[in-house]
């Protein structure tokens, strides 16, 4: 059922990573079709999410000025996070998040926990990969390493530029598939290509664009650095153009804020509450849905609302997106 990069997982997944089998993980780190079934009626098919988002931690150790997760609680324990394992059964990917989660020192604990079940994705800045990278050897479908551009950018934007490349070689020491993504605002558009790059140049499976939302330390920056949904087309499909003349290979996706990407998400705060994220006239962009701690997620995407605009941003049917170059993703 899963198409990835190296290191090679297991050729027989657990019953929870395939769950449809309209449905393969690629080489560029994400969903694609199979067959003549649609988004659509995808959505109607499932029981479960294709993919939710489990905050292990709100710590971090940057403050990057977009970051919308500022409220600070309590890490669940061990043991509540394997509650919520056993409740996430039938989701094909978890993408163990924060904060930044490799400042657990058990993150290791929870990778062996999760990855037994779930396709894992790792979102992280990468500070803390030596303490960590061996123990994600094997286990995790890919790292997904949040960058700006070049060391002036993520400099001013999100944090150490070094600290994040060093931390990068040290994955790729460790043969760790990689991603990268980037908050784009519209001061950082000029480096864009350079990220690109940089995307290509450590073998990444995709480069993620990701426009700003209004929460946390984003409600402090400017509004001219908030781009309109034409703008971003625009940047992606020069990107795409440079892409096809320098070769790069990574997919590249962009996510805009639109009526078909509302609530597509599921976060699982480190309390087990279970959000639809981001939907536009909620407090603080967050409709809950239950908790994880108390009921399976099967009953909560029972009565989620944006299952069509779940599966299609998932799948890449209401985003903007490229397949990675010489792959068959």
């Amino acid at each position: 059922m899963t198409d990835l990069g190296m290191p090679t997982l297991p050729t027989s997944l657990p019953q929870a990573r395939a769950q449809s089998r309209s449905v393969v993980f690629t080489d560029g780190h994400h969903f694609r079709l199979t067959g003549e079934t649609s988004a659509a009626e995808l959505a109607d098919q499932l029981t479960a999410p294709l993919s939710v988002i489990l905050q292990v931690t709100k710590r971090c150790d940057f403050d990057c000025n977009f970051c919308s997760e500022i409220l600070q609680l309590p890490d669940p324990t061990l043991g509540q996070l394997d509650t919520m394992r056993t409740n996430l059964a039938g989701v094909q990917r978890v993408f163990l998040s924060g904060g930044e989660p490799l400042m657990r020192r058990d993150f290791g604990d929870i990778v062996d926990m999760y990855s037994e079940d779930f396709i894992l994705g790792i979102p992280t800045n990468a500070t803390r990969a030596l303490q960590h990278a061996k123990r994600m050897v094997g286990k995790v479908a890919y790292v997904n390493v949040g960058l700006e551009g070049p060391r002036a950018i993520t400099q001013r934007v999100r944090g150490d530029y070094d600290k994040v490349m060093a931390g990068i070689r040290v994955f790729q020491e460790h043969g760790l598939p990689l991603s990268l993504s980037c908050v784009v605002l519209r001061s950082d558009l000029h480096g864009l290509p350079f990220t690109y790059q940089i995307a290509d140049t450590i073998d990444a499976g995709k480069l993620k664009l990701i426009m700003p939302l209004r929460k946390g330390n984003s409600l402090n920056l400017d509004e001219h650095e908030f781009i309109s949904n034409t703008e971003a087309e625009a940047k992606f499909h020069e990107l795409v153009g440079l892409a096809a003349t320098y070769a790069w290979r990574p997919a590249l996706r962009l996510t805009a804020w639109t009526p078909e990407t509302e609530g597509h998400m599921i976060c699982v705060e480190p309390t087990g509450k279970a959000n639809a994220w981001p939907v536009y006239d909620a407090p603080d962009l967050f409709e809950p849905l239950g908790n994880v701690l108390e009921e399976p997620i099967t009953e909560i995407w029972g009565r989620y609302r944006f299952k069509r605009n779940h599966v299609a941003k998932y799948l890449g049917a209401s985003i903007h997106t490229t397949p990675r170059s010489g792959s068959h993703a």
